[in-house]
């Protein structure tokens, strides 16, 4: 069986947080097909927002546009990150321990996390509320692990 590489903050912070609605207790072979199939692809998928607006040496800053009843793919962390809530809304996470947790989001918030030499996690995000969900995400890429390759058609097109 897989070992899920959830870093102990994320865990911690999905027990504790009063705010999360569903927690399912259940293995990734009770999701549909279709999504098993889709983690199955994506699991080590680098890409982890809808777009890379900027990239240097020390950061790359992405943004993640979830329309409302869209999800985006699955992806995998691996680099120290934070990321913010432009707008408030709701979501359902699908982690790859199997567990499918709903949460509400406000405008503002934040969440840091930092990974070990080997620790990751994947999930996807999942819009379920009422109105366009909107986070900016920043890695650090001098962080314990080395950064996963980004796919060029997820990078900032600049107009000339």
């Amino acid at each position: 069986m897989e070992q899920s590489g959830l870093p102990p903050q994320e865990d911690k912070m999905l027990k504790e947080n009063e705010r999360n609605t569903d927690t399912s207790e259940t293995s990734r072979a009770d999701w549909p097909a279709e999504l098993q199939n889709e983690f199955e692809k994506d699991k080590f998928y680098g890409a982890v927002g809808s777009v890379l607006v900027s990239e240097t040496d020390k950061l790359r800053v992405w943004h993640l546009h979830l329309p409302v009843g869209k999800r985006c793919r699955f992806h995998r962390h691996v680099l120290d990150y934070f990321w913010t809530a432009h707008n408030p809304g709701r979501a359902r996470g699908y982690y790859d321990d199997g567990r499918v947790v709903d949460v509400t989001h406000y405008q503002g918030e934040t969440k840091h996390f930092t990974f070990g030499e080997g620790e990751y996690f994947v999930h996807s995000v999942e819009n379920i509320g009422d109105t366009d969900l909107l986070f900016t995400t920043v890695e650090f890429l001098d962080s314990a692990n080395p950064p996963l390759p980004v796919p060029d058609e997820v990078r900032l097109e600049r107009v000339s």
